[in-house]
């Protein structure tokens, strides 16, 4: 609605996962690289962990925009299933057709497809979010799964993201042996406040506002970040819609006054933003 006014070449602040917006904080690049490390060293397993909204999957949609040229990928979103119904999926999202198949069978179409691909030199990577989610058994068999292997290397790696809960689980004794194969946990931080402005700047660069843009000021910034705490989502929640009222109200000016009406508009029983205020979680 807004893109005209501004000079947008395309809305900055969609709450999808656009790896091209990724701002790279300290936290993000240090969670690119254990990525980058974990996969292609073979690792096995990896796991990264963040609150609700903070940017992992976008940070993983980074990765795989960065190399998929050499990554085989499987993305599974659903979680909450037995290990069987899972494995199906995996295998379905790698392009394996095993209607019917029982799991032994779906095991060994799998295990005869990392091998082709391993000698094509394409690296296999399921990614599994919403980890947490997973039961302490599912999580075994999984374990299990990253036992395919050759002589000197993995065949599948195996990325798990998901909330801070899946540390708790990860670190329970009975979860020991998985958690011995994982090469630390990396956990995504939320952004501080030179980080909030500085996100914010990347992403309306990015947006290639022209016209004038959008311009906003020293306070707006940190109104911005005491409403979120620094959580790339609900900055892009509240950004959207205070660019909406600049718009509105036929200003590119963006300050703590907009910013308070937008928060204000979020906080209304109507909105799915709901009464969310917070201050910085550091």
């Amino acid at each position: 609605m807004y893109e005209d006014f501004y000079g947008f070449k395309e809305l900055p602040f969609n709450v999808t996962p656009d790896p091209r917006f990724l701002y790279r904080s300290a936290s993000h690049r240090d969670a690119l690289a254990y990525i980058t490390y974990g996969v292609f060293q073979r690792k096995g397993f990896i796991a990264v962990t963040g609150e609700v909204g903070v940017g992992k999957t976008t940070v993983v949609g980074a990765f795989i925009d960065l190399f998929q040229p050499s990554l085989e990928v499987a993305f599974i979103f659903s979680t909450k299933f037995p290990f069987e119904q899972l494995l199906y999926l995996i295998c379905r999202d790698f392009g394996l057709e095993v209607e019917g198949k029982n799991k032994a069978q779906m095991l060994l179409a799998l295990n005869d497809f990392l091998i082709q691909r391993n000698e094509g030199n394409r690296n296999s990577l399921l990614i599994i979010d919403e980890a947490q989610n997973l039961s302490p058994d599912v999580l075994e068999e999984l374990r299990m799964l990253s036992n395919l292997e050759t002589r000197d290397r993995k065949l599948l790696q195996i990325m798990l993201v998901g909330q801070p809960e899946l540390e708790t689980i990860l670190n329970m004794n009975e979860m020991r042996q998985l958690r011995q194969r994982i090469p630390g946990i990396c956990r995504i931080s939320m952004l501080n406040r030179e980080d909030v402005e500085n996100y914010i700047r990347y992403r309306l660069e990015i947006a290639g506002g022209k016209n004038g843009g959008a311009h906003f000021t020293a306070d707006s910034f940190e109104e911005i970040y005491h409403y979120s705490g620094g959580i790339p989502r609900l900055i892009n929640v509240l950004c959207d819609r205070v660019l909406l009222i600049g718009y509105v109200a036929n200003t590119r000016v963006i300050d703590g006054r907009v910013v308070r009406e937008g928060m204000r508009d979020l906080a209304s029983p109507e909105s799915p933003a709901g009464d969310r205020r917070v201050g910085p979680r550091l």
